[in-house]
């Protein structure tokens, strides 16, 4: 994997673990430098791409054009000739698919403020002409306010004579598709996703999906007939707008003007569902441009001029995630410490020339972030780290409606722990930091500390100086047992330049020792290869092994079980896993499973963990989908759980 590929991502961001993989795409959790806001990093590689090119560029236009409050936003977009970087709103909350399953079903009335939201973004995506044609469970994300975010927009379509336009291409995912579409009539975009969030809404109250079958022509079939069974637990009112969505005659089906005002969405609310964004494109916040103006020296009216080109470059990146500082409550500052620097370039803000690691908070970051409908078709990212869900179960509440149609968070609960270091010259550096700016401290309300990994060593920069050597360097999957889950697996790629949150005081230290010996600082390529770690060296770090599983909070991942004994638990699993055709990799109490189809092809990724709740003597089972068909999974799991003696 060539590091030149990352020299242009790393000038301005610095990558975690890996939480969401696929055949030709990846995404990274990150850090922006200059804001300290996380970010996840959408990666592609050209060559995999193929015939998928056109539908990634549709999908970055698309999200270009589009500026809502559950839209997941896009931030930057980064092109090398090998690869593609797509910089997105990070959500911690995972998929809404998960939160439904894990539930069993919603409540009505919890159903019934996500579909507000999920109306809301979809009548905001209508109005700027384009159809999404892919609305599942699977593509709308939890943030960290518990709020819906709309995601991959990679089938959207915008057609030159508007929304009422006919199209013709099949697409997005079968069972939530139209039934003309299916039938290969020609479609009008907006039609087929009320289709599909009538689909999605049962999916949301019933917790299962309303035509379902294995055999592909026979789900087609029941689709085009329209039938579907009505639980006895669904209300009237639901019904009633169940039916009026999944019309098989698309003419007669409601449409999204009318759901704005809809009953059953005005039940418990003063107002008709809110679809105008509260973020129109274009609209520029005075805080933050003053920020950026004052942070590069520059006049108002030119940082404006530059921010108004919304090149979706550093610039943007940078605005947008201030924005999004401010929206959250925090300080609308950039990063001013003596670790990073700034030199005027050709850039319009005069690029990060040099940067070293800052010392951030620890936020509840590790909930996967998955690729919505991409079909992937690759093991090759199955057994690279990825971090745990370790959050408060999400339940949102109804509210009166106010100008947004978010759901009240938890801050106590879900805010960051700022990390605090006994390193003399770290505290040093925070402290004429402080001291110099007079920084207003942010609010960061205690949280359970969730990432339990040790520390991981940089290799010796003598030994790294060829570039042969360093394209040696390969993430490379091994078998392992739990007594050798101290020491580490896998080599780390260059363009994982970061490894934990953990290691940002440990590595600030590093640098500024680095820089009394007289050490240069390194730009781009050179630091990237200064930063590369290997997790060939156990770790000395109190902590940093477990001799038994994780303690987690009560989460809507987590299975509890009867079972105390967390290795009985183990072997319990793995008894029931070749019996299921699963083939699995165990990492200490953590196992990566897959399954594979006659011909080899790896059709379903995901991993089952023993942990221990946090407050209590219970075990249970987290479980975390990567890849392959949510439902699929779904059926797949519970066999699993329910065949263990739990």
């Amino acid at each position: 994997m060539a590091v030149d590929d990352y020299e242009e991502l790393l000038k301005y961001y610095d990558l975690y673990e890996t939480i969401g993989a696929g055949g030709f795409a990846k995404v990274k959790l990150a850090r922006h430098i200059l804001t300290g806001e996380k970010v996840a990093v959408k990666i592609m590689d050209k060559t995999s791409l193929g015939d998928d090119l056109p539908r990634v560029k549709t999908e970055i236009e698309a999200m270009k054009n589009l500026s809502h409050q559950h839209v997941c936003r896009l931030y930057h977009v980064i092109e090398t000739s090998k690869k593609i970087f797509m910089i997105l709103e990070y959500c911690p909350g995972g998929e809404l698919f998960d939160y439904i399953i894990a539930k069993d079903r919603l409540m009505e009335d919890e159903a019934r403020i996500f579909f507000r939201q999920i109306v809301s973004a979809v009548a905001y995506v209508h109005s700027r002409g384009y159809a999404h044609r892919d609305l599942k469970p699977e593509n709308l994300l939890i943030d960290e306010d518990q709020n819906l975010k709309l995601i991959d927009f990679g089938l959207c379509a915008k057609p030159k004579g508007g929304l009422d336009y006919h199209l013709m291409t099949c697409c997005g995912s079968p069972a939530y598709a139209a039934p003309e579409l299916i039938q290969g009539k020609a479609y009008i975009g907006s039609e087929a996703d009320i289709w599909s969030m009538g689909v999605l809404m049962y999916a949301l109250m019933c917790g299962y999906l309303p035509f379902d079958d294995d055999n592909v022509i026979i789900l087609y079939k029941k689709i085009m007939r329209g039938k579907y069974e009505i639980p006895k637990w669904l209300s009237p009112g639901s019904v009633l707008l169940l039916n009026q969505m999944l019309q098989v005659d698309p003419k007669k089906r409601i449409t999204v003007k009318h759901l704005l005002n809809h009953p059953w969405l005005l039940q418990g609310y003063k107002c008709p569902v809110e679809w105008q964004s509260k973020y129109p494109l274009g609209y520029l916040d005075e805080d933050c441009i003053t920020e950026l103006s004052v942070f590069h020296k520059l006049s108002k009216q030119s940082t404006t001029d530059l921010v108004s080109e919304w090149n979706y470059d550093q610039t943007t990146a940078t605005y947008l995630l201030l924005q999004s500082k401010k929206a959250h409550g925090k300080p609308v500052r950039l990063m001013r410490s003596s670790l990073a620097f700034t030199s005027i370039d050709s850039s319009p803000f005069g690029e990060l020339k040099s940067k070293k690691n800052l010392n951030f908070e620890d936020d509840n970051c590790d909930v996967p972030y998955v690729l919505g409908s991409i079909d992937f078709t690759d093991d090759c990212e199955l057994f690279e780290d990825s971090p745990f869900a370790s959050m408060d179960a999400l339940t949102p509440t109804v509210k009166e409606c106010s100008k947004s149609e978010s759901v009240s968070q938890t801050p106590a609960k879900s805010r960051a722990i700022v990390k605090k270091s006994n390193n003399k010259e770290n505290s040093d550096i925070k402290s004429r930091v402080k001291n110099e700016f007079a920084l207003p401290a942010p609010v960061t309300p205690v949280c359970k500390k969730i990432n339990e990994k040790g520390v991981l060593t940089m290799p010796n920069q003598n030994t790294m100086n060829s570039s042969k050597d360093i394209e040696c360097m390969k993430e490379i999957p091994t078998w392992k047992s739990p007594n050798t889950d101290k020491l580490a697996a896998a080599v780390i790629s260059p363009e994982r330049r970061c490894r934990s949150v953990d290691l940002d005081l440990n590595q600030a230290h590093l640098d500024n020792t680095h820089k009394k010996k007289g050490g240069k600082v390194f730009g781009s390529l050179e630091r990237g290869l200064d930063k590369m770690i290997t997790m060939l060296t156990p770790s000395k770090r109190k902590g940093s092994t477990r001799d038994g599983p994780r303690k987690l909070r009560a989460h809507y991942n987590v299975t509890t079980t009867k079972i105390l004994n967390p290795d009985q638990l183990l072997k319990e699993i793995t008894r029931i896993l070749p019996e299921k055709h699963v083939d699995y990799i165990q990492k200490g109490y953590i196992l990566k499973c897959r399954t594979q189809s006659d011909f080899g092809k790896v059709t379903m990724q995901f991993e089952l963990e023993v942990c221990q709740l946090n407050k209590s003597e219970v075990m249970g089972i987290r479980r975390q989908r990567v890849k392959g068909d949510a439902w699929v999974y779904k059926k797949l799991v519970e066999d699993i759980l329910s065949s263990c003696k739990v």
